[in-house]
């Protein structure tokens, strides 16, 4: 499907261009909801351009304090610096592309830090602009 601008209209054509959009979710709606949480100011301060959102799981898990994290003496601010953060130093080693998996290590169950994965993919957010978005890495 493709968007053109015809005599200041817009017109869709292509594959599925005849269909009527039944419901459409978006970004916005998902962080409104709570199943987005919104990291973009953080994101900025890391050296991030685009807006960032992290899903509820990947912040219940490792941005929200557990209480091994708690007695290691983590905070919220500190956990979410750290995923910006390896996730930025993974997206500049590893140059383009709209998905990728990052790891870091993470105070779960135990003070003893977990070796963890997440993926992050970058795509169109509700007016096409980039958005990214970290995830666990069986969600998608």
């Amino acid at each position: 499907m493709v968007k053109v601008e015809q005599n200041d209209e817009e017109v869709i054509e292509g594959p599925g261009a005849s269909f009527d959009v039944i419901h459409q979710y978006t970004r916005t709606q998902a962080i409104e909801d709570g199943f987005l949480v919104d990291v973009s100011e953080t994101a900025k301060e890391a050296g991030i351009k685009f807006p960032v959102a992290l899903t509820r799981a990947v912040w219940s898990r490792y941005v929200e304090l557990t209480p091994a994290a708690k007695r290691a003496l983590n905070d919220e601010r500190g956990r979410l610096w750290d995923v910006l953060w390896m996730f930025r130093c993974t997206a500049v080693r590893m140059g383009g592309g709209s998905e990728l998996m990052f790891s870091l290590y993470v105070v779960t169950k135990s003070i003893r830090p977990s070796l963890i994965k997440l993926k992050a993919i970058c795509g169109p957010g509700d007016n096409a602009e980039p958005v990214i978005t970290i995830m666990l890495p069986e969600e998608d």
